[in-house]
């Protein structure tokens, strides 16, 4: 069985935010598998999905601090004329990725225990974020 949907993340600040849950949410589908895998694809340049530590938002505010020093928002970037933090937006984007595969086991993704999807919102105001969800299994 393949289930192909569009999914919508609500409108986030810049930072790193946990959202396994507003995704699988939206996953009715998933209910469905037994063993499968599910493959998330980000539809922007200017984010990013990533696995990462599910219980400490700590983590979340130490990374976006890492990626602010070491992708500067004021570096001589030439594409500039969508805003001082499009440019690093794009380079956060292509340094962790748009997409994940994750096995599905008896209706649920099989993350590990500390483990969860974050969206990396790199722009100021991102808007809301698309992500297309394929889901095989059986």
């Amino acid at each position: 069985m393949w289930h192909r949907q569009t999914l919508v993340l609500k409108p986030r600040a810049r930072g790193f935010h946990l959202v396994t849950d507003e995704i699988t949410g939206q996953l009715a589908a998933l209910a469905d598998i037994n063993t499968g895998l599910l493959h998330l694809l980000l539809q922007h340049t200017s984010a990013s999905l990533t696995l990462n530590e599910n219980c400490d938002p700590s983590v979340r505010a130490d990374m976006e601090n890492h990626f602010l020093r070491h992708v500067p928002q004021d570096a001589p970037y030439e594409h500039d004329y969508e805003g001082l933090d499009d440019m690093p937006a794009h380079i956060k984007s292509s340094l962790l990725g748009v997409s994940l595969l994750l096995p599905i086991g008896r209706g649920k993704v099989l993350l590990g225990t500390w483990q969860g999807i974050w969206l990396g919102e790199h722009r100021n105001r991102g808007g809301e974020r698309r992500i297309i969800a394929t889901l095989q299994g059986e």
